[in-house]
């Protein structure tokens, strides 16, 4: 019998709630046209489009990173502040489109208290200086009467903005990247830039930029652990291909590769961390230093359009995803993963948050049709985790058959992904397992150890009759959390959980 055992002693750490961030970057239509569109019948006084908030809303976004990504090591900033009329209209090289600055620091800034959220900028370490850099703190935090902190007050803010969270660039170990940097020049321009960013403001928080491979990460460890927070890593998921072989058993594959994907980088998270603590002991490094996995998501389909010029102009469509019923399962995995993995885990950021492989896909409302937006299949594990959580993640045993991964490292794969959080405040108990089985139920026997619950719960799910099944325009709610009433519910109980589903048993407890 497949079992399930849970003890209220066994503690993994609190879950810090920028585990559940999101990321906007100036890519396709996510910020024009999707967050932003004052020309929209939707637009608020802002310009930003108040269906797009309302679903945002409905993520309790804790912290969200911004203007990129690969569009941050070419942005400056000041070409974004002041009257709308005197912003320039630039090139961006990053993604070939024509950026016109529209919206800049005091649009997301907006754009992140009606979300009720942290703001996260990233500076641009690519083709941008120390000066700028340190003038894009003093803006945003400066309570003096200085410079930049004048010149916010002249825009229209008298109150300093008090951003916390700055990254040192994006991606600079990447060749796609303008700025591209060996890992010593990184590890050596980011201290510099660390340095004089603190000395603005030392109550801000340091992102470096991580690599996904030990060498580059160690190098940065070493040379930046005196003066960084968090160290990031960006993680996309794709199914390995497989080709000739009939179309059932092609899907199947496709299922089962992309739901292995969350071990994977599981295993790649525990060795980050251990890199890190090793630093602090090698360095004598005192303040902690933990994982910022700020960009992630399932991203395979919709790839980079070679660069045209004729291709170059104003929020092209780019990388616009559609998801099905795999996809949100393996963000349903990767969900656990993050809450496992609290110990290591700082912040972690969806990207991306709207249109551009996103949650939220929008669209030119009309007279004849105001649907503006729908929400895509991974929209709902997302908000199943942000509503059905506790904030203490518990060390769950499992017991199940699993199936064989050709992924490097991923090895067996259970059939039933599970993470276990409490609430003591509320007394809840939350037990999130996926089933990964395409075709079949999984039963489990279900086991609390010391503690009872009462005999009414709650069953959150998600499912759908296959695999590839959408969201869309015409049917939005092909996919979409169901919740049922469980009752008479013993100490231990047996629960089917349906096959190709995300879940969420909510427990009151005893006591």
């Amino acid at each position: 019998m497949n079992e399930i055992r849970i003890d209220l002693r066994r503690r993994l750490g609190r879950i810090d709630r920028k585990t559940y961030g999101h990321f906007v970057e100036h890519l396709g239509r996510c910020v024009y046209q999707g967050i932003y569109e004052p020309e929209s019948p939707l637009a608020d006084s802002s310009g930003l489009r108040r269906d797009v908030l309302e679903a945002a809303r409905g993520l309790q976004i804790p912290i969200l990173r911004w203007p990129g990504g690969n569009f941050a090591s070419g942005y400056h900033w000041l070409d974004g502040v002041g009257h709308r009329s005197e912003r320039p209209r630039r090139v961006d090289l990053a993604w070939n489109a024509i950026e016109t600055n529209q919206f800049g620091t005091n649009e997301f800034i907006e754009c992140c208290r009606a979300m009720g959220c942290e703001p996260y900028l990233c500076a641009n370490l690519g083709n941008g200086s120390i000066d700028e850099a340190q003038a894009w703190v003093e803006y945003c935090n400066g309570s003096n009467d200085t410079a930049y902190a004048n010149l916010r007050r002249r825009h229209g803010y008298d109150q300093p903005h008090g951003v916390k969270y700055w990254g040192l660039g994006n991606e600079l170990y990447g060749a796609w990247q303008i700025g591209h940097k060996s890992a010593q020049e990184y590890a050596r321009v980011a201290l510099e830039f660390a340095k004089v960013m603190k000395w603005v403001d030392p109550e801000i928080r340091l992102v470096a930029c991580g690599a996904q491979h030990m060498e580059w990460d160690w190098e940065v460890l070493k040379t930046l652990g005196p003066r960084i927070d968090y160290i990031s890593a960006h993680f996309y998921f794709a199914p390995e291909a497989a080709s000739g072989v009939p179309a059932d058993e092609a899907a199947s594959r496709r299922h089962y590769s992309l739901l292995a994907v969350p071990r994977q980088v599981e295993d790649y998270v525990r060795i980050l961390w251990q890199l890190i603590q090793a630093a602090r002991r090698q360095f004598r490094l005192r303040h902690e230093i933990r994982i910022a996995l700020d960009e992630w998501n399932v991203w395979y389909r919709a790839r980079v359009p070679e660069h045209k010029l004729e291709d170059r102009r104003e929020a092209p469509p780019q990388l616009e995803e559609t998801y099905d019923l795999t996809d949100a399962l393996c963000v349903a995995a990767f969900l656990n993963m993050l809450r496992r993995q609290c110990a290591a885990i700082g912040m972690a950021n969806l990207a991306q948050l709207v249109n551009v492989i996103a949650p939220i896909r929008t669209r030119p409302v009309s007279a004849e049709d105001d649907r503006g937006l729908f929400l895509q299949t991974i929209y709902h594990p997302l908000r199943m985790a942000v509503e059905h959580s506790g904030p203490v993640a518990l060390d769950s045993w499992v017991e199940c058959e699993s199936y064989e991964s050709s992924r490097p490292l991923a090895g067996q794969v259970p059939y039933l992904d599970v993470c276990a959080t409490l609430d003591e405040s509320l007394r809840r108990l939350f037990l999130s397992v996926v089933n990964l089985h395409h075709r079949d139920a999984v039963d489990a026997r279900i086991l609390l150890h010391e503690g009872q619950w009462k005999r009414k719960g709650l069953h959150h799910s998600l499912t759908a009759g296959n695999i590839d099944a959408v969201n869309s325009f015409d049917e939005p709610d092909r996919i979409c959390q169901v919740t049922a009433r469980l009752r008479k519910l013993a100490n231990p109980f047996t629960f089917s959980f349906p096959p190709r589903s995300a879940n969420v048993l909510e427990f009151e407890l005893e006591g």
